[in-house]
C-alpha cells in the first residue's frame, strides 16, 4: 500500500468522521460518555492539518500511519484515542517490518491490519462478543486474510473487509456490553449499536474506497 493511498484514506476518513460526528456522538450518548464523534473529529481534524504540513513526507505508508497514530493518541482522548492510536502504531510497525517485495500487497496489508487489531485487543483486554470495536474489526481482519489466501487483489480484499466490519457493527445491537462505560448499564446496553464498532466500520469503508480510487 502506497503512501498516496494512506494519505487519501486518512483525508477521506477525516471527511466522513466530520460528516458522522453527530451520529457517532448520539450513539455514544446512549451507552457511553456521549463524546465519541466529537473526540474522533477533533483527532482527524488535527491529523488533516499535520498531513498538510511541509515537514511531512507522504511517500511511505509506515511513517504516515505512525504519524496518524501519534496524532490520534495525543488529540482524541479517552479510550478511543488510546485504542485507535495503538492500532495505527502497530500497523505502521508491521508495514515497516514486512519486506516490500515479499508477497503481494494484500498480504502485507492483512498483516498490518492483524497487528492493529491484536494491539487493540491487548490494550483493551477484550475479545469479540463484548460489544466493542473488535466486533467490527475482527471480522474485517478475518475477511482480508481469507481474501489474501485466494489471491484477491488489494481493493477487492479491502472491500470484503469493510463489508465484514459493517455487518459486525450492525450485529452489536443485540449484544450485552461487558467492557467500558457501556458495561455499567448492564442489560440496558442491549438494543444499541456500539459507537466504536460503527466508527471502525466507517474507517475501513473509507480505506476500501481509497484503495479503489473512489475518493
Amino acid at each position: 500500500m502506497s503512501g498516496a493511498v494512506v494519505v487519501a484514506w486518512l483525508r477521506l476518513a477525516a471527511s466522513r468522521v466530520a460528516a458522522e460526528r453527530v451520529h457517532l456522538t448520539d450513539l455514544d450518548a446512549a451507552i457511553g460518555d456521549g463524546d465519541h464523534g466529537i473526540n474522533l473529529d477533533r483527532g482527524f481534524t488535527a491529523l488533516e492539518a499535520r498531513l498538510s504540513a511541509r515537514d511531512v513526507s507522504t511517500e511511505a505508508a509506515g511513517p504516515l500511519l505512525a504519524l496518524a497514530g501519534r496524532t490520534i493518541t495525543g488529540t482524541v482522548g479517552g479510550a478511543s484515542g488510546a485504542l485507535y492510536g495503538r492500532a495505527l502504531l502497530r500497523a505502521a510497525a508491521a508495514l515497516d517490518a514486512w519486506p516490500i517485495d515479499a508477497g503481494p500487497p494484500v498480504a502485507r496489508v492483512a498483516a498490518a491490519l492483524r497487528a492493529a487489531v491484536d494491539g487493540i485487543a491487548a490494550l483493551g483486554r477484550s475479545r469479540p462478543g463484548e460489544k466493542t470495536m473488535l466486533d467490527a474489526l475482527v471480522p474485517a481482519v478475518e475477511a482480508i486474510e481469507a481474501a489474501a489466501t485466494v489471491g484477491a487483489d488489494l481493493a477487492d480484499a479491502l472491500r470484503q473487509a469493510a463489508d465484514a466490519a459493517e455487518a459486525g457493527a450492525r450485529a452489536t445491537r443485540p449484544l450485552l456490553a461487558t467492557k467500558g462505560r457501556a458495561s455499567y448499564l448492564g442489560e440496558r446496553s442491549i438494543g444499541h449499536l456500539d459507537p466504536g464498532a460503527v466508527s471502525s466500520a466507517l474507517l475501513l469503508g473509507a480505506l476500501a474506497d481509497a484503495a479503489a480510487g473512489g475518493v
